[in-house]
């Protein structure tokens, strides 16, 4: 569904337990510039340490319904929610142990789609969370509009836990915040390459924060040479004048593996063997990406020099 077609629209608010997200809401839902004239029905599906004052909530036009079983979470379910409430809006705090990719997939009344998906994380905890449970934070995070990273501290390794979210998710949104919901400000001045350098030169065990951060800086890169090494992935018209200069990134477990990359112009491309391995120099270029939907980086070959495959071809974020 369009978002042009959603009539209702559904706030998706997920994260592990006690990651924040009911804080999140009871904060959120009393500000004046998320207030409505209709309605906004508040689901929720977990019960935590806080709770919701559905009284008070009341005074922001704020409905609350608890549905914590998961087997009758059910579109008949939302159905009578939308007869009882005729809500404005749908705010879900969404059990992510029931799977985030199941209610994606779940039919729901006529005229509600989600519009907005919002993952809090607890960043004392992460690590804890993601050496167990790794493949529901990539559930969770793919696709997310947003990931809020409460609790952060400049003890902890924030920068790679951005890089976490961002190889699933390139264009999500990561923010921090502190113990007293301060805004954490993590903004990497310092990359571990020079990119004074001309061209700029890009070690392997370096490409993760090299993908990411050209994304997120491109003031750094756009015109500028770079040099690295990367696998051959090609398009499927054999007439192309583009590949994909890519690393395989471990994004969640070995059978999770994605490439990660972006397109490059070259007059050579057809003459490249898919799957192999080359050092490219090129010229970034800030552009819109028909493929992709959005502007990204863009590379122009200037030379590519057949290579060898790294001792370890995977990229990792963590």
């Amino acid at each position: 569904m369009n978002e042009e077609e959603i009539e209702v629209p559904i706030y998706l608010i997920t994260g592990f337990l006690e990651s924040g997200k009911t804080s999140f809401l009871n904060f959120t839902l009393r500000q004046d510039y998320f207030q409505l004239e209709e309605p906004t029905l508040l689901i929720n599906t977990e019960e935590g340490e806080e709770t919701y004052d559905a009284k008070d909530l009341l005074k922001y036009h704020t409905l609350v319904e608890n549905a914590t079983e998961q087997e009758q979470f059910n579109v008949k379910l939302l159905r009578q929610y939308q007869r009882q409430h005729n809500p404005g809006r749908v705010i879900l705090e969404y059990n992510p142990f029931w799977s985030v990719a199941s209610l994606e997939a779940m039919r729901l009344p006529d005229g509600w789609g989600i519009v907005q998906k919002i993952v809090i994380v607890d960043a004392s905890t992460f690590q804890v969370y993601m050496n167990n449970m790794k493949s529901l934070f990539v559930e969770m995070v793919r696709n997310a509009d947003m990931v809020l990273f409460n609790r952060s501290s400049a003890d902890l390794p924030l920068a790679n836990f951005r890089r976490s979210v961002k190889v699933v998710s390139p264009g999500c949104s990561v923010e921090f915040a502190g113990e007293n919901n301060e805004p954490v400000d993590i903004f990497e001045d310092d990359v571990p390459y020079d990119i004074t350098q001309d061209p700029i030169v890009i070690d392997d065990i370096d490409y993760g924060i090299f993908y990411v951060d050209m994304r997120d800086n491109p003031e750094r890169y756009d015109g500028k040479l770079v040099r690295f090494r990367a696998r051959v992935l090609k398009s499927s018209r054999t007439d192309a004048d583009i590949f994909m200069p890519a690393r395989p990134a471990m994004t969640c477990c070995a059978e999770d593996v994605q490439y990660i990359g972006y397109i490059c112009h070259s007059k050579n491309a057809r003459r490249l063997t898919e799957g192999s391995w080359i050092e490219l120099t090129a010229r970034v270029k800030w552009e819109y990406v028909e493929l992709a939907g959005e502007e990204e980086p863009v590379f122009y070959a200037k030379s590519i020099q057949a290579s060898k495959a790294p001792e370890d071809e995977m990229v990792y974020f963590n």
